[in-house]
């Protein structure tokens, strides 16, 4: 297939478990640009199981794993079935699939450094008939860097300006950022929690999956003794590269402050709220002092508290979504994934050493071939 009119396919499901993001793309120039894209529920028992077991709740045996491996990766094969089947295109239009998986621990420090995403992708090939591209972080874990955020480079070649520091903003259940400093340089890292603390302290207290809008937390009083805890954690003070998760940040962490257990729910989600964003402005005000506007995407820009907040601690900067640069923020991370499946099948890096803190540029994923 001619790759000039290939068509890509990117899969993801985030640390919140919130959907699978599929997003069907074409490249331009080489940039990827978005044709169409969906989100794609979880069953509400499965998903119950990937954050019991994500956040350490519920141990697996290799038996329970390996069926949870398989069951993701039919829920993965189903989104992008059905972005497809929206856009009336055959599998062959589609040159690969690159899927990010759903991450069940990422643990890239210590003697025996590792990450796991799971979703087979050989179930997801066979299914949809699209050669797959996926287990895209070991190899750069493997050559000694986090194995994330995966997402600067897209950043870069799609937000970078000339002469003007900006951060792109990635509020998803964990927040990152990338820093494209005016003289070209490109950082990035995770700054902590967005939403993964939120939803899950919602679902608890609320039943629902998220905090629409903010609500919840606007119902309560942030709690600054529990706050300087929270920000006391030792994460926060680590130089980049960095990078986190469920692992780290889940309900267990936040209730073994025993502050916790004194206060009402909705005190504890709007201090929640104000953690994520007082940790996200203190890593901008740090690493990038001179950024002219934070360009937000991911499920967080929808909480319109959170945005305000945002806005009131960045007050020298201009904070606004990456749509106003006609990139949808929802799916900017499965296009970016649609972007490094193509790196892998061009045998071109999709790492950023000084990102990652890896030992240099890598080809990124494994390939699982279609049955032909």
């Amino acid at each position: 297939m001619d790759d000039a009119s290939a068509l890509y396919l990117g899969l993801i499901s985030g640390t919140s478990a919130d959907g699978i993001d599929a997003a069907l793309v074409r490249f331009e120039n080489d940039k990827p640009q978005l044709i169409d894209a969906l989100t794609h529920p979880w069953p509400e028992e499965l998903r119950a199981r990937i954050l019991a077991v994500a956040q350490d709740e519920t141990r697996l045996d290799l038996d329970a794993y390996g069926r949870l491996d398989v069951a993701i990766g039919q829920c993965f094969a189903d989104a992008a079935q059905s972005l497809l089947a929206r856009n009336t295109q055959h599998a062959t239009a589609v040159r690969a699939l690159g899927s990010h998986g759903q991450t069940l621990r990422h643990r890239p420090a210590g003697d025996h450094p590792f990450t796991l995403q799971v979703g087979d992708p050989s179930v997801i090939a066979e299914r949809c008939g699209v050669d797959v591209v996926a287990d895209f972080r070991r190899a750069d874990v493997a050559a000694g860097g986090q194995g994330a955020p995966l997402l600067p480079a897209v950043h870069a070649m799609l937000l970078a300006h000339p002469g003007q520091t900006r951060v792109v903003l990635n509020l998803g259940g964990i927040a990152n950022i990338t820093v494209l400093e005016a003289k070209g340089r490109v950082l990035g890292f995770d700054t902590g929690p967005a939403n993964g603390l939120m939803d899950a302290w919602c679902l608890r207290h609320r039943g629902t999956a998220y905090d629409a809008g903010g609500a919840f937390a606007a119902s309560g009083r942030v709690d600054e003794t529990l706050l300087a805890a929270l920000l006391a954690d030792p994460y926060f003070a680590l130089p980049a590269p960095k990078s986190t998760g469920r692992e780290h940040f889940h309900l267990a962490w936040l209730e073994s402050h025993e502050c916790v257990a004194s206060l009402a729910a909705a005190d504890v989600q709007a201090t929640l709220l104000e953690l994520s964003a007082r940790s996200v402005t203190d890593a901008i005000n740090r690493h990038a002092p001179d950024a002219i506007d934070v360009l937000a995407c991911g499920g967080g820009v929808h909480n319109g508290l959170l945005m305000r907040r945002l806005g009131e601690l960045l007050a020298l900067c201009k904070v606004t979504t990456t749509a106003e640069y006609g990139i949808d923020p929802d799916y900017l991370e499965a296009t970016a994934f649609a972007w490094l499946a193509r790196q892998r099948l061009l045998g071109l890096p999709g790492n950023l050493p000084a990102v990652t803190g890896a030992r240099g540029p890598r080809v990124l994923g494994a390939v699982y071939p279609a049955p032909r």
